[in-house]
């Protein structure tokens, strides 16, 4: 047997990226359901993140706007209603088939992890809730400003949307913006006793309208003008702000 070296062959060089290489756009999967995701950058450098475009959106699609939690998103909480919210803003958007998360860096109200957990001890210590403890430690009780994502929603061609949301003042940036604004509450329950003391200071400090059959989604309930121009409510439990339809 006549024994052949195999003759070297030099290395062929890999392609460098194309530009379809690099758009940052994927297929996604949640419990079952399959859609594509296409993710933008906001940037800012206190109140910036991240919007994912998941489907193909409607001319006015539901549209999540979702401060970074790590207790909530990832370690599921009891005692707020950050992963229950985002988790049901998400099922919604799979449900339709499309929609908008915007995704912002804004742990603890825009102060970070650590002031965070220091205004929870502060809480236990004092017997506070989570605004007034940061108020003790001499810290903004909500720090987070909402036109970054405003203007990136602008930026996609946004002008309408439902907004997944209990908070007046995601939905006043977003409507001083220029944007019509439709609100969807997100009814959450949480059963520990701090989870439903987080939800009664949320009302009475930042004026969530967190809907439990009383008070700001109640049929009586007279939407703030500073919100905005806006119609009257349609239903029950969705309103319109911003420019009329």
């Amino acid at each position: 047997m006549t024994i052949i070296d195999a003759a070297p062959v030099p290395p062929v060089p890999a392609p460098g990226p194309g530009s379809d290489d690099l758009r940052p756009e994927h297929q996604f999967s949640r419990g079952g359901t399959h859609l594509r995701v296409r993710v933008h950058q906001i940037d800012d450098p206190t109140d910036g993140g991240y919007l994912l475009v998941f489907g193909d959106p409607s001319p006015q699609p539901l549209v999540r706007v979702h401060s970074r939690c790590l207790y909530g998103d990832a370690l599921g909480s009891d005692d707020c209603d950050c992963g229950p919210e985002l988790a049901l803003s998400m099922d919604m958007i799979q449900a339709e088939g499309a929609g908008i998360l915007a995704y912002l860096e804004q742990e603890g109200r825009g102060a970070g992890l650590l002031a965070k957990a220091i205004g929870y001890r502060t809480s236990e210590r004092y017997g506070l809730d989570t605004f007034d403890s940061y108020t003790k430690l001499g810290l903004d009780p909500d720090a987070r400003r909402y036109e970054p994502v405003a203007k990136a929603l602008l930026n996609l061609g946004v002008h309408r949307l439902r907004l997944l949301t209990n908070n007046p003042d995601k939905l006043r940036a977003l409507a001083d913006a220029g944007i019509e604004v439709e609100v969807l509450p997100l009814a959450i329950r949480l059963t520990t006793e701090r989870g439903q003391r987080y939800l009664d200071a949320k009302v009475r400090h930042r004026g969530h309208m967190i809907p439990r059959g009383i008070g700001p989604w109640a049929p009586e309930y007279t939407v703030p003008e500073q919100v905005g121009e806006r119609d009257r409510p349609r239903t029950r439990r969705r309103w319109l702000f911003g420019r009329r339809r």
